[in-house]
């Protein structure tokens, strides 16, 4: 067995992307947009947002829940995605970002499918729980404050449905997670939730060196 994987080279991604991301002209301006913020680096890259977009395809998914709205480029990509019917609640704490997101949403025509809820993430999950939404969502994604990942975690797998997805960004946390004497909140946060999920009998899950590390968690019915 191989230990290593072969690295991405600059050339060999721009390779993938000229040979097989497929983005609107909607998608491509907000990520020309959200490049100008100080904060550019926080949105998933262009071919995890496709990755994302064909998970909702693949899985049928028509309720999802997202932690992390940033800028919208996850939420769009989704969104485009979904069926006519098909909802995303998502959440974040900063309105001059989300607000870049609604504007790019409305011009691609999926603004009435997305619920934003402005507040804590660990809130929103909470007021989704006494909704009684427990078992509702197809589909989740975590992108949003890492030292709450756990919390996250717990809290969304009461609010997917059994044989639901879950989508967890930035598992390497720029390879920090490898870092023994590393322990701030964030690093020991995701360190502690990857190895958690290696040994949770509730689901199945596979890890992924997409972008920053992404872990597919299925919820086992």
């Amino acid at each position: 067995m191989l230990n290593r994987m072969p690295i991405i080279s600059a050339s060999l991604l721009r390779y993938l992307r000229e040979t097989s991301l497929r983005e609107t002209h909607i998608q491509n301006e907000l990520r020309q947009v959200t490049d100008k913020l100080p904060e550019s680096g926080w949105e998933v890259s262009p071919e995890q947002g496709q990755f994302l977009a064909l998970l909702v395809q693949i899985t049928g998914a028509k309720n999802i829940l997202e932690l992390g709205t940033f800028t919208g480029n996850s939420s769009l990509a989704m969104g485009l995605a979904l069926p006519i019917d098909g909802q995303i609640v998502t959440c974040d704490m900063e309105p001059n970002y989300t607000n870049i997101a609604r504007e790019h949403w409305i011009k691609a025509g999926i603004d009435k499918k997305i619920e934003l809820r402005i507040g804590p993430a660990i809130s929103t999950l909470d007021d989704l729980i006494k909704e009684g939404t427990e078992d509702h969502f197809d589909m989740a994604f975590i992108d949003a404050n890492k030292k709450d990942y756990d919390g996250y975690y717990e809290r969304v797998l009461t609010l997917i449905r059994p044989g639901g997805l879950i989508v967890i960004d930035n598992v390497f946390w720029g390879g920090r997670v490898l870092d023994k004497d590393n322990n701030d909140k964030s690093t020991s946060s995701i360190r502690k939730l990857n190895k958690k999920m290696h040994h949770d009998a509730r689901v199945s899950l596979s890890m992924l060196p997409l972008n920053d590390g992404v872990t597919l968690v299925w919820k086992r019915p």
